[in-house]
């Protein structure tokens, strides 16, 4: 099998447009804008819409070395931040005993 013949986009070259016409959309840069104090970059989007139908129309093996590291980009920047709570490593010593719930507080 010669390489890139049996590969497929990791999603559909629709759910790249998808991602992008939604990342231009005004309600979702108003969001992003209250969250994180920037618009939204979408230009990942586009070139990844881009490449998938450069793929798509003649299986550019340039285009498929774009879409790979731009999801492995992707992947690895979701990876980076530190989940929100402190996991466990054994649970508290009286995880047995009834909560407190139904005494009064003074």
């Amino acid at each position: 099998m010669a390489a890139g013949e049996g590969w497929r986009p990791p999603r559909t070259c629709e759910d790249y447009r998808w991602e992008w016409k939604h990342c231009r959309g005004l309600r979702h840069a108003f969001h992003h804008y209250y969250a994180h104090g920037e618009l939204p970059a979408c230009g990942r989007w586009r070139e990844d819409y881009e490449a998938c139908r450069a793929w798509e129309s003649g299986r550019a093996a340039a285009a498929q070395e774009a879409l790979c590291n731009s999801e492995r980009a992707r992947v690895t920047e979701k990876q980076k931040y530190a989940p929100v709570w402190t996991l466990r490593k054994s649970p508290p010593p009286d995880w047995y005993l009834p909560l407190d719930q139904d005494k009064p507080t003074s």
